[in-house]
Parts: C-alpha cells; structure tokens; sequence
C-alpha cells in the first residue's frame, strides 16, 4: 500500500505505518497500545513496550452498561503510563476493531493524541517484526482528565430517533445478512444479543470491512470517497450516525469519516443493535 501521507486523506496524521511504530519504540512520549477482540493475543505475543487495554475490563463500567468515568479513565490512563501529553497508538486485532473502538473511548475523555497504526496486529505480524511475551516496566503516572463528554461523538437512543425522524444520515456498518434481519450477529458468533432482528429504518447498509484492505490497512480516500459519497450518497457536511451491533464495528467507520474523509459531524451509536432491538416500540426495517 503506498504512503499514508500520499492516500489523500482528511487527516493523515491520525494514522501511522508499521515502519513509524517500529522507529518510536522508545520514545518517552509515545505509549504503543495493543486492543482486541481476543484477549489471548497480547500475552501471546505483542509489540515490544507496548501495553493492553482491554475492552471489557479496561473502557466499561463493572456494573452499568457505559464507560468508565472520570476517576476510572485517570486511573486506567496513570496505570499504563501516559499524561494529556503522550502521543498514544493504539493496534490490533480484526483490522483494527477494537483499536478505532479505543481511541474514539479515549477522545470521549478528550485525548487527542492519539492515533492507529495502519494495518493493526496482522501487518505486523506479517512483516516479520517483532514480538515478545514480556510485559513492559511502566511507571504511573497522575493524569488529570476532564469529565467524559459524550456530546460531539457519541450518539443515544432518543437521539437516533430524532435524528431518523428529521431525514438524517444513518450508517448500519454490519453484515449483510444482520441488516436484513437474518442473523443477530456476525456468521461464526452466537446469534443473541437482541430479541428482533433488522435495523434502524432510514439506515443505508455498508459493512465496516470495505473500508479495509486485506492486509488491514485502510483503502485511499478516493476508493473511500466511491464508496461513501459516490454509492451511498452520503453528504460530508450533513450529521451522520453510525451504528452496528455493540459500537465496535461502527467506530472504525466512524474513524474513517471523520479522519480520513472530513465528515465534519459523525457520531458513534454504541448502543447500537442491541439497544435498538431489545426496546419496546422502536421501529424497525427488514
């Protein structure tokens, strides 16, 4: 894949190569972060100095279905070493899944510093560099965060409803065969999660994955601008929600409209298809 800085996008400087991440190993003012959906991976084998935030553990509320809150994202952020002032990049697997999912966390609690390696864990992997078991030695540190502010990116329920009910932008990032109705979840994964299948209605369907080429790395802007102004007719300047089944999915299309297209108002519905089906007397299409 040529160049990040040559793909024409919005912001380049969100995404950095393999090669970049392999020259800052050591930098004092870079933390590198591994987050997957598989929580075997990192003790298997992960980018040397780099730490793990998990999904579950580390970005949830133990009891609540949200995120952590204030005090939780200053003690997580002091625990792997970082200040307002530490550049983060965050990686891993599924093609960066749960990487976007944990910047777009991170830019609740306004970290901007933060970026994706291009490519995640399997471009690594498949370039040969290296990997170790061995947990990096992280002094803490006292981060001071604001308060979580769930205003510009974050999209809710009620919200959604509006936003349908005036003609808005809406983008279901899941499968085919979840936005028909057909299944609950991906092939391969339990289908549970909600009691009625479809989706949103107003909602155009574009899986996350176009987004992405095979080795994981996202496509140009223009491949990009084809898919989501030329095919879907989406307008850069109009407010746009994405959605999918639990936000995961549909925080990578939220970081490819936003950083590499420009949207300039682009919100991730977290509680997604598993808020949407479970609530008595939402509407929904098949």
């Amino acid at each position: 894949m040529s160049d990040i800085s040559s793909r024409g996008y919005a912001n380049a400087d969100k995404l950095v190569s393999t090669a970049w991440v392999a020259q800052h190993l050591n930098d004092s003012d870079v933390r590198i972060i591994e987050s997957n959906e598989d929580p075997l991976l990192y003790p298997s084998g992960h980018i040397p100095g780099a730490v793990e935030v998990d999904w579950v553990k580390d970005l949830n509320d133990p009891l609540r279905r949200d995120y952590l809150g204030r005090a939780g994202f200053e003690a997580l952020a002091s625990r792997i070493g970082i200040t307002p002032e530490t550049t983060v990049v965050f990686y891993g697997d599924k093609s960066n899944w749960w990487a976007t999912y944990a910047l777009w966390v991170f830019e609740l609690f306004n970290h901007k510093k933060a970026k994706i390696m291009d490519g995640g864990r399997l471009k690594w992997v498949e370039e040969g560099r290296e990997l170790t078991r061995e947990k990096p030695s992280v002094s803490p540190t006292t981060y001071s965060a604001p308060e979580r502010d769930d205003s510009q990116i974050r999209a809710f329920r009620d919200g959604v409803l509006q936003h349908i009910g005036e003609g808005g932008q809406l983008v279901d990032v899941r499968s085919p065969a979840e936005f028909s109705g057909e299944k609950l979840h991906m092939e391969g994964y339990p289908q549970e999660g909600a009691v009625r299948g479809g989706h949103i209605p107003g909602a155009s369907s574009c899986p996350w994955s176009r987004a992405a080429n095979e080795d994981g790395t996202f496509k140009s802007a223009a491949d990009l601008r084809a898919i989501y102004q030329e095919e879907l007719g989406l307008d850069p300047g109009a407010p746009t929600i994405a959605y999918c089944r639990i936000g995961e999915r549909s925080s990578h299309t939220w970081f490819v409209l936003t950083n590499l297209l420009g949207f300039g108002d682009v919100r991730n519905y977290d509680g997604s298809w598993t808020e949407w089906g479970n609530s008595v007397g939402l509407p929904i299409e098949k």
